[in-house]
């Protein structure tokens, strides 16, 4: 009797376990259902964005293609420039907090952002990314173009899972 009760409960354990794995396999993480988004704050401002790749692909594009330390061969990006999105939102600042999904958290200066790069990618090699691959946006420069974009202090601004920015102005 107590073998044949084991029995069960392993069978039990084993069908629980069996349709924990199928419900996760179905379901994909929330963050993966949810539509991409990437927030822009300028407290100071009083501004607040909700951006989806729509809106990012709306405004005036930059493409290029270049190789990086995180993937093999040749890579080409679609996105905005930063200056460029900054500009058209009005947001004027000293400095902005860019944070990944993982709360990695990098300080870009004004004087740190160009005409052209830095770009926040939302395509990928002609496809969105996804957050797997980085994505769904990757603040990202033609490390090709010029020497200075390959040093470790770009690399280390290249924020993948791109989610928020935030400006912030010093205090006067």
């Amino acid at each position: 009797m107590l073998l044949r009760i084991t029995t069960i409960i392993k069978s039990a354990r084993v069908a629980a376990l069996g349709l924990l794995a199928a419900g996760m396999m179905a379901a994909p993480p929330l963050r993966a259902q949810q539509d991409a988004q990437l927030v822009i704050e300028a407290p100071e401002l009083g501004r607040h964005f909700i951006l989806d790749r729509a809106a990012l692909g709306a405004l005036p594009q930059t493409e290029f293609t270049t190789h990086t330390i995180w993937t093999e061969g040749p890579q080409r990006f679609c996105g905005v420039s930063l200056a460029v999105l900054l500009d058209h939102y009005r947001i004027e600042a000293d400095q902005f907090d860019l944070v990944a999904v993982n709360d990695y958290l990098v300080t870009l200066g004004a004087d740190d952002i160009g005409p052209v790069f830095p770009v926040i990618a939302h395509s990928r090699n002609g496809a969105p990314m996804s957050l797997r691959d980085k994505g769904p946006f990757w603040l990202v420069y033609d490390y090709d173009s010029n020497p200075d974009f390959q040093r470790e202090t770009i690399y280390t601004r290249s924020v993948w899972q791109l989610e928020r920015i935030t400006a912030h102005s010093a205090p006067r």
